[in-house]
């Protein structure tokens, strides 16, 4: 597929854009904020059990085990995380000009951020952990389809979330084996464990910074600007390699699977997403517009059929295969479920599940009932939408129908993580995120979804006055305080978030 996208001439910069230079200023100051980071993440960064030696580092000690320690520890934290907020805001208002000039800044800043983190510990969530209990399971010879870490004797000493402890995986068969990999190799040992994790993570982030220009080029879109708000975005950072989710894998895979098909190379994009749906299977999405892809322009409906039908049965042929090497088969199809057995306030769906359920308890009603029926109307809505995009659209869009239908699998879920919303970004950046009520959406979305961050999960050493309640409020004040300066007091940052944007982007093309 080669896109045909109609663009507009870019805009020109206004006098406070026209002003906005020194671009190595905002690179600087953000990679201060994740320095910041990784300090706060020795105080209150996930340790396990097991990190014998770490547990017992002088510094580590006094930021863990002293309250004013923990205290400093949260500080840091929550102000370097939204300083790294504000320099990517900065940032992309001090280049002035998006062209070829402008991708050794972005890449600068893409790499001194993320230089921090790839040794801080495990911050806002504790997955890691549970992949090494996962690589446990598969060494132990058990099926993590059907038998939950709780199997592993060790687990909770290991760090792993005791929420998860008898659930089946929601994981591929392609990431068990590295689950496995990493466990042999390490012995299962955390430190050691976590630093092979996050190597696997910034495989994933290098993909993503390969071929996000490269797909953006595609639609006629920025490629700067738009690895700018993928890459740089600390959201990005944060997820995938802060917190080494293994979404910066399958997403890594998914857009380079995506380029190879877009490109008339259907066959190797095909495998690729495939690799791809075997670390998380929610990329399972992407199939049928690569099987439109691949089918071509102006394909007739019993060609677009065929070719459905011939992408389903190599990846899933693929798939098949794998599941014969492993022993374990289709087991993955059964533990879809696990990620969305739950339901989060601030997710449309679950919300509004919350609501019901509170409305029919006090009218003496199942409520929680009435609430599951919220939750699977909100998935067949998704569903809806995903045959949609499938059938209707134009075929230089395909791409930006892949995003509209991978946005409604995510925003109609009770369930929304902050790493699901960055599966989105760089879908919706290569299409086009225009310096309007688009852009501003996404700065607001990334300013919640850190402060949420910084403010839910925190290690607090249980047995000494500063509670973990107090920690997560003082984390909420500063971060949130520092997102409402952003938005209303900043003089530089806060005319990104008015009614009509006074600084337009200069290298921006639009997708109609």
């Amino acid at each position: 597929m080669t896109a045909q996208v109609p663009a507009t001439e870019p805009s020109s910069p206004g006098p406070e854009l026209a002003k906005a230079t020194h671009p190595n200023v905002a690179v600087v100051q953000g990679f201060i904020g994740s320095l910041m980071m990784l300090v706060g993440s020795l105080g209150v960064g996930w340790l396990s059990l097991a990190s014998y030696d770490l547990r017992r580092n002088p510094v580590i000690m006094w930021l863990r085990f002293e309250p004013e320690g923990a205290v400093l520890s949260v500080f840091l934290l929550a102000l370097g995380g939204m300083l790294l907020v504000r320099s990517w805001l900065r940032l992309g208002q001090r280049i002035t000009s998006w062209g070829p000039e402008s991708r050794p800044v972005v890449l600068k800043a893409t790499i001194a951020w993320a230089a921090p983190m790839c040794v801080a510990l495990p911050l806002f969530s504790r997955d890691v952990f549970a992949y090494i209990a996962q690589g446990l399971v598969m060494v132990s010879g058990l099926d993590p389809y059907k038998d939950g870490y709780s199997q592993i004797s060790n687990y909770v000493q290991i760090g792993a979330d005791d929420l998860w402890a008898q659930s089946p995986t929601p994981y591929g068969p392609i990431f068990l084996w590295l689950e496995e990999l990493v466990v042999r190799a390490t012995g299962g040992q955390p430190e050691y464990s976590i630093l092979l994790f996050r190597v696997i993570s910034l495989i994933g982030v290098a993909l993503c910074v390969y071929y996000v220009p490269k797909l953006a080029e595609l639609h006629n879109i920025n490629p700067n600007r738009a690895l700018w708000l993928t890459t740089a975005n600390p959201l990005f950072l944060t997820t995938f390699i802060a917190s080494i989710h293994n979404d910066a894998l399958m997403i890594g895979l998914a857009l380079a699977g995506l380029y190879l098909a877009a490109t008339k190379r259907a066959i190797p994009g095909i495998l690729l997403i495939t690799l791809s749906i075997g670390i998380k299977p929610i990329t399972l999405i992407l199939l049928p517009f690569a099987g439109l892809m691949w089918a071509g322009k102006g394909a007739s409906w019993p060609r677009r059929f065929l070719y459905w039908f011939m992408t389903a049965g190599i990846s899933l042929g693929l798939l098949w295969i794998l599941g014969i090497v492993n022993g374990l088969g289709f087991g993955w199809v059964s533990a879809l479920s696990t990620p969305g057995s739950v339901w989060i306030w601030y997710a449309p769906v679950g919300f509004l599940g919350m609501l019901v359920a509170t409305l029919g308890n006090a009218l003496g009603l199942p409520g929680w009932t009435f609430a599951d029926i919220v939750h699977t109307l909100g998935r067949v809505a998704s569903l809806l939408i995903v045959f949609w995009q499938m059938f209707v659209g134009e075929y230089s869009r395909l791409v930006r129908r892949l995003a509209l239908a991978f946005a409604a699998v995510v925003m109609l879920a009770p369930m929304i993580q902050s790493w699901y919303v960055v599966w989105l970004i760089p879908l919706f950046a290569v299409t086009g995120i225009r310096n309007d009520w688009q852009v501003k959406t996404l700065y607001l979305l990334v300013s919640f979804f850190m402060v949420y961050a910084i403010s839910d999960q925190l290690d607090i050493w249980p047995y000494f006055d500063f509670s973990l309640t107090a920690a997560r409020q003082i984390a909420a004040v500063i971060a949130l305080g520092f997102a409402l300066y952003l938005i209303f007091l900043d003089p530089k940052t806060k005319v990104l978030f008015r009614k009509k944007l006074t600084e337009p982007s200069p290298g921006e093309l639009r997708v109609r």
